[in-house]
């Protein structure tokens, strides 16, 4: 079974406290009365209102089409009616069993995530209404029969349904999992739901004396949307130049109750494991909120929040460990959000006029280049001490203990500084693709456009101010070559005693290897035809100068045989240099796994 759809499945139907709920309720009497009577009162209503509405003798089909109407009518009122009466007494469980700590206690020592206990419990009591509704739908289907009653009056009929049921469902869950509401809440919650239909009901009524129609209050109650789906003659939508929610009241009750359901259960599932709402406000424990919105305990606490370890441990440790301290994540991710609002500002200074083209390619390449360079330093530097810093403080001899194959334990090592650069090289990256996407979206109306004249010995040509593939082709290069650098830093930190020598050599191979393929690269691209933009790839550096100065980077190319080949072979130089240097990844590692054991062994016990 795929991944993917079996965590789908895990989510919602084969989620083990959904199982639970519908198994143990479906044995119980109550729930099978409830069915048996709400199943009963449709029909009996349908009955009379087909019967005491025809009369006798006999009948035209008009008068068929219209008692068919009516009695659709009364019984979409009535199951509206009894949906959100019953979905409280179906959702009071969710408040008053959960409610319990001790069974909140329980249920998170269990190994079910966030999202699998809140829509576990959510889905698991819904049933129940589904099933109410599915039910009845033979009766709806009925009064087709005798003409009169569309059939997307129907559907929508039973989505305005669904939307209430599903709103008052995740409003209980949203209580039980805030642990703000206790046994004594089910009543309250049961007021409250009715309290507000009857509120905002008579509202509408109130507004109504001014004039008949939709009103602001028809998508905030179940009833007066379904009053404007039946009666469009006597409750009008708005007209043209309304308000979206008074020509549209039923999507808008819909999308509502859809997005008002969907922000309590995510509002839930972040607060399910933190001691609920509750906690999160006050900080009971001793924990300040801005703490355990990182999932940080309290400062000098004993007790760290349990956190999900990734199939490889090397590699969550590697991931992880670096933003063990407040301090460090606020300094990595106030650099993304820095660095990111700053491609937006000069993105939107080149947009509004306030910068040339040449001016922004300039910035635009000093920025990108100098973020590059600094992420490909850190990334040396935290690879090439990865291993030699557990070597000087004895970690490793702790770790070769473990059954973590050397495989696992250099992977772990690569695959977790990958992750955690990941985010950093967003920032880069991400300004290339703001910009590749603004010129390919035609600059967005912008008045002097994003193309810009260049001039050769044999003419001009028109080039944007940047390619458009950059947005694709800078990941490919940059990532690969970021995760090469790592792997050479890798390779030092094994072979190297202590941390100050793997951390030079380890940037005197990098500096060796990218300067020469750079310089060459950056030659070759602006002097070779037809091939030099494929050499410039093998380099990031310049790749991205010739993606944002292309008639320098592929001067010869461009004048000889213009844009377009030029921008293909850059294209194919990029793929063949991100498997050169995935190759050379695998190559390194596959080395360093075959004599890792002998590596340690020699260098056993030296600090």
């Amino acid at each position: 079974m795929p991944v993917f759809l079996r965590w789908l499945l895990a989510l919602g139907p084969l989620n083990p406290i959904a199982v639970r709920i519908v198994q143990n309720a479906s044995r119980r009497d109550r729930h099978h009365y409830i069915r048996t009577a709400y199943l009963g009162v449709l029909i009996a209503v349908l009955l009379w209102a087909l019967v005491a509405k025809t009369g006798a003798g006999d009948l035209d089909y008009r008068e068929l089409a219209q008692a068919g109407a009516r009695s659709f009518i009364w019984i979409a009122y009535l199951q509206i009616f009894l949906i959100t009466v019953l979905t409280p007494v179906f959702m009071a469980g969710a408040i008053a069993q959960e409610a319990n700590p001790n069974t909140w206690e329980i249920l998170l020592t269990t190994p079910l995530n966030r999202a699998q206990i809140v829509l576990g419990n959510l889905l698991g009591r819904l049933f129940f209404v589904i099933a109410l509704l599915a039910a009845s739908l033979p009766l709806f289907a009925l009064t087709q029969y005798f003409g009169g009653v569309p059939g997307r009056s129907i559907f929508a009929s039973y989505l305005v349904a669904a939307c209430a049921a599903l709103a008052v469902g995740s409003i209980a869950v949203a209580l039980s999992v805030s642990r703000i509401a206790g046994r004594r809440a089910v009543f309250a919650f049961y007021v409250a739901v009715v309290s507000y239909l009857a509120v905002t009901y008579a509202l509408d009524a109130w507004v109504q004396r001014s004039g008949p129609g939709v009103t602001r209050l028809t998508s905030l109650n179940p009833f007066l949307t379904l009053h404007a789906l039946l009666a469009p003659t006597s409750y009008p939508r708005g007209g043209e130049g309304a308000p979206w929610s008074l020509r549209h009241p039923v999507t808008a009750f819909c999308t509502g109750a859809a997005v008002l359901s969907l922000a309590l259960i995510v509002a839930s599932a972040i607060t399910v494991r933190t001691g609920g709402l509750q906690n999160l406000v006050s900080g009971r424990g001793g924990v300040p909120w801005y703490r355990r919105l990182f999932k940080l305990g309290g400062a000098g606490a004993e007790h760290r929040p349990p956190r999900n370890v990734w199939s490889n441990p090397i590699a969550w440790r590697e991931a992880a460990a670096r933003n063990a301290t407040l301090g460090r994540i606020a300094a990595r991710w106030s650099f993304i959000a820095l660095g990111g609002l700053f491609g937006l500002g000069l993105l939107i200074l080149f947009h509004v006029g306030r910068m040339d083209a040449s001016t922004f390619r300039f910035v635009l390449l000093t920025v990108v280049g100098t973020e590059i360079a600094v992420l490909t330093l850190v990334a040396i530097n935290m690879s090439s001490t990865a291993v030699s810093r557990e070597r000087e403080d004895g970690t490793l001899d702790l770790l070769l203990t473990t059954p973590i194959t050397p495989s696992a334990y250099l992977m772990g090592k690569l695959r977790g500084l990958i992750a955690y650069l990941l985010p950093m090289l967003a920032v880069p990256l991400g300004t290339l693709m703001l910009a590749g996407v603004y010129v390919a979206a035609g600059g967005l109306g912008r008045p002097d456009g994003v193309m810009v004249q260049e001039g050769f010995a044999r003419g001009t040509i028109e080039t944007p101010v940047v390619l458009p593939e950059a947005a694709l082709l800078a990941p490919l290069i940059v990532v690969p070559f970021v995760a090469f650098c790592v792997m050479i830093g890798l390779h030092w930190s094994v072979k190297t005693r202590g941390t100050i020598g793997s951390v030079v050599a380890a940037f005197g191979v990098v500096a060796g290897i990218a300067g020469t393929i750079g310089l060459c690269g950056w030659k070759a691209g602006a002097d070779i035809q037809a091939i030099g933009p494929a050499l410039a790839a093998l380099s990031p550096a310049s790749a991205i100068y010739a993606m944002i100065e292309p008639a320098y980077g592929m001067e010869r190319t461009l004048s000889e045989s213009g844009l377009g080949q030029a921008r293909v072979t850059l294209a194919v130089g990029a793929v063949v240099a991100a498997g050169v240097y995935i190759g050379a990844v695998h190559a390194i590692n596959a080395a360093l796994v075959r004599n890792f054991d002998m590596t340690v062994r020699k260098l056993a016990g030296m600090k």
